[in-house]
């Protein structure tokens, strides 16, 4: 059975399946590629088949990415975090974890986090980000670590500043104050 939803046709399989639906102008995160808009939703022929794509902008590099409608699950489309869930993103920031400072080495922490960064969770983010800034302190990080550090912390900022709807100065002024360190280098 198929039912229309704001010019895009949604595939139920039974009453329990839940397949996100976004309208134009929504904005959604994408894995390791941070906020978008839904610019639009086109139906394209592929093999055959009519499918319909959420088209999404992604705000900080104006990439444009087609997602399938029906795939936004397994790609890990989502919504942006509520405001309410903030203090719990800064929660995670200020949880010191305890193995960090461990003799891994740096290509298979590079892996463990990238695989976070895949998530699309901001959790998973802010995990990354903690951890990678906390090690920054002790140690020099490799150039992949830094690259990361760097994604980490754009993902995060984008988001939490959309989500509180404030400015990246201060999010990122109110992230520093969670790791209470004078000497925050600002170009983390």
């Amino acid at each position: 059975m198929a039912k229309k939803a704001s010019n895009v046709v949604i595939k139920e399989e039974d009453e329990h399946t839940d397949v996100k639906i976004f309208q134009v102008g929504d904005l959604a995160v994408y894995p390791a590629h941070g906020v978008g808009r839904i610019e639009s939703i086109e139906s394209r022929t592929i093999n055959g088949e009519k499918h319909d794509f959420y088209i999404l902008k992604i705000l900080e590099n104006s990439m444009v990415i087609m997602i399938p409608t029906w795939n936004v699950d397994s790609v890990g489309l989502r919504n942006i975090i509520d405001a309410t869930q903030v203090p719990e993103i800064y929660d995670v920031l200020r949880t010191k974890k305890d193995d960090i400072f461990d003799n891994q080495t740096w290509n298979r922490r590079y892996k463990e986090y990238m695989d976070k960064l895949k998530t699309g969770s901001l959790f998973d983010v802010a995990e990354v980000f903690r951890d990678l800034f906390l090690l920054k302190l002790v140690k020099d990080l490799s150039f992949g670590e830094r690259k990361l550090l760097d994604t980490a912390k754009g993902l995060l900022l984008r988001e939490l500043c959309t989500a509180k709807n404030s400015s990246e100065d201060t999010v990122w002024t109110e992230i520093e104050s969670l790791f209470e360190q004078p000497e925050i280098n600002a170009e983390a």
